[in-house]
C-alpha cells in the first residue's frame, strides 16, 4: 500500500532521522514539506529527496513558535493541496546535570521539542479535521522520556510530555479519523556517533558495512533507514486502527511499549500511616519498585572500546 497522492510535513528534516523519514515518505510516494534551521541544510534535503524522484519543498525556520506551524501548514497547502501526515522530528541537545541546568537550557529544549511538537499538531489537526479526510500524527519520543537519562532532565520532560500529549489526542481526534502515535527510535545518529558504546556499530554503519548482530538484535540498534519503515507504516492507510500508541523501533528490533499501569496494588483499612508504611514497606512494597534509565548488557570483548 504506497503514499501515492498523500502529503507529509516533516519537522527537523534536513539531517539525521528526520532526512530518513522524509526520504521514505517520498519514496512510498508521498509529496513532502522539509524543514530546518538552516536554508542550506533545507535546500540540500530537498534537492537530495528531487533526485530520487521525490517531490519535495523547504521551510526553513525553527519549530517551536505558533508563526512556523502556520507557515508549515500553509506550505503544504500552496504546493500541494492538501495535508494529511505530521511527523514532529525537530529537537535540540542542552545536556547537563540538574544543579548545573540554567534556564535557559530547560527552556530552549522544552521549547523546541515539546512546545513545538503541540504548535505544529495543533495546527495541522485544525486543517485536519476541517477538511474531513482523517489524517496521521507521528510524533518522534526517546527512550530518555520512557525512562530517564543521567544529565537530560529538560529532554526527558520533554519526551515524556510528547507521549502524554499523543494519548490524549489519539482520544480526542479519533472520530475525526485522525490517529496519533509516538515513536520511540533508536539509531546510529551524530548524538550516538560519540558514545563509547557503540563506536563498533557507528565504525561499521560508516564504512558501509553491515552492523555487527550483537547491536542489531540484542540492543535493537541500527541505521535512520530502520526506524523511516516504521514512519512510512504508521503515515498509511494500512495503519488506520493504530492510535495512542508507543512504538520503539531500532535495529531488528520493534516493541510496543505498556502505558504506565501499577505494578503493586495493597490495601489497608484506615489508609496508609506513616508508621503504617514504615512497618508494611520493606515486606510489601520494596520488591515492585522500578528500575529508572536504560540498561545495556556487556558489550562482548570483540566490541570493546581500546583503551587510550
Amino acid at each position: 500500500m504506497s503514499l501515492d497522492g498523500k502529503v507529509a510535513i516533516v519537522t527537523g528534516s534536513g539531517r539525521g532521522l528526520g532526512l530518513a523519514y522524509a526520504r521514505e515518505l517520498a519514496r512510498r510516494g508521498a509529496r513532502v514539506v522539509v524543514n530546518d534551521i538552516d536554508a542550506d541544510v533545507t535546500a540540500e534535503a530537498v534537492a537530495t529527496i528531487e533526485a530520487s524522484g521525490g517531490r519535495a519543498v523547504g521551510v526553513t525556520a525553527p519549530v517551536g513558535p505558533t508563526e512556523t506551524a502556520k507557515e508549515l501548514v500553509d506550505t503544504a497547502l500552496a504546493a500541494f493541496g492538501r495535508l494529511d501526515a505530521l511527523v514532529t522530528n525537530a529537537g535540540v541537545l542542552r545536556d547537563t546535570v540538574l544543579w548545573k541546568m540554567s534556564d535557559d537550557d530547560f527552556d530552549t529544549v522544552v521549547t523546541v521539542h515539546l512546545r513545538g511538537t503541540f504548535t505544529t499538531v495543533r495546527e495541522a489537526v485544525r486543517h485536519l479535521r476541517q477538511a474531513g479526510e482523517g489524517g496521521r500524527i507521528i510524533c518522534i519520543g526517546s527512550p530518555t522520556g520512557q525512562r530517564g537519562t543521567f544529565g537530560q532532565t529538560n529532554y526527558a520532560a520533554a519526551k515524556a510530555g510528547i507521549v502524554g500529549m499523543v494519548r490524549t489526542w489519539a482520544l480526542e481526534l479519533r472520530r475525526a479519523g485522525i490517529t496519533a502515535n509516538t515513536v520511540v527510535p533508536v539509531a546510529a545518529t551524530a548524538m550516538t556517533a560519540t558514545v563509547p558504546y557503540f563506536a563498533a556499530a557507528v565504525r561499521a554503519e560508516a564504512a558501509g558495512e553491515p552492523m555487527p548482530a550483537f547491536f542489531r538484535h540484542d540492543l535493537g540498534f541500527g541505521t535512520v533507514a530502520d526506524v523511516a519503515g516504521l514512519v512510512a507504516f504508521l503515515a498509511s492507510d494500512a495503519a488506520a486502527q493504530v492510535t495512542g500508541q508507543v512504538i520503539g523501533v531500532g535495529g531488528d528490533r520493534l516493541q510496543i511499549w505498556t502505558h504506565p499501569e501499577a505494578a503493586l496494588t495493597a490495601y489497608r483499612e484506615g489508609g496508609w500511616t506513616y508508621d503504617a508504611l514504615v512497618e508494611a514497606w520493606p515486606t510489601t512494597f520494596d520488591g515492585a519498585t522500578q528500575s529508572v534509565g536504560e540498561r545495556f548488557p556487556e558489550l562482548p570483548a570483540q566490541f570493546q572500546p581500546a583503551n587510550p
